[in-house]
């Protein structure tokens, strides 16, 4: 049996007209990632070494002078994972490496600007509650912004030493199928497209003048 059959009203399949929340017209699956449970952490770390990749231009004046560094993509890469089940086999231990990559901004001795990209990698250690065992598996995944406010160069690495922001969320996922009630399909307004309006003031005239009777002082 489908999960349409099984969840039809007695009026009329996939329908629950009658339902107190008005406009709701039918039952839909949809396909969603579940969150099972997150956490934040922020934190700054001093001395973090940079190892530099992907120089452009390529070949600069060494000294380089630092400018800034920023993560290019909140979607961090999860390695070296461990779950650790508790005596409660709710909650967890979880245990990674969380890395994200990172773009620098630099000056060189000649005063040409460069940038470059570099990974900031950092250890995790989580308590977080994660679902029972299932034919489907969840995971861990993890959204990752790094910033770093200043640095400076290390020349023996020919890289920086950057202090880092960092604002992390850990979360246990899943794809899941739920089914939810529905107020049917989005209506899509026209798009409004951006203009300067430029010639709003000649538009809004009259195509042709307006009254008027002349300079006849006598005209009735």
């Amino acid at each position: 049996m489908s999960f349409f059959s099984n969840f039809q009203s007695d009026k009329c399949p996939g329908s629950i007209t009658g339902n107190p929340l008005n406009g709701l017209t039918e039952k839909v699956c949809i396909q969603v990632e579940k969150i099972f449970d997150a956490g934040i952490k922020q934190s700054r770390i001093e001395n973090y070494a940079l190892t530099l990749t992907d120089l452009t231009p390529a070949n600069p004046t060494y000294p380089l002078t630092f400018v800034s560094a920023r993560s290019v993509s909140a979607e961090a890469t999860v390695t070296n994972l461990t779950v650790e089940r508790q005596a409660d086999k709710q909650c967890a231990r979880v245990q990674a490496t969380v890395t994200v990559p990172v773009e620098v901004l630099y000056t060189d001795a000649n005063g040409v600007d460069g940038s470059a990209t570099a990974t900031v990698s950092m250890p995790v250690d989580a308590f977080l509650y994660v679902p029972a065992p299932s034919i489907m598996p969840f995971s861990v995944r993890a959204l990752v912004s790094v910033v770093a406010p200043d640095g400076t160069y290390d020349a023996e690495a020919e890289g920086f030493n950057v202090s880092l922001c960092v604002t992390m969320i850990i979360k246990i996922a899943m794809p899941v199928e739920v089914l939810v009630p529905s107020y049917g399909y989005c209506m899509i307004p026209p798009l409004q497209e951006y203009s300067q309006e430029v010639c709003a003031g000649f538009f809004e005239l009259p195509l042709y003048p307006q009254g008027g009777k002349g300079c006849c002082k006598d005209c009735n």
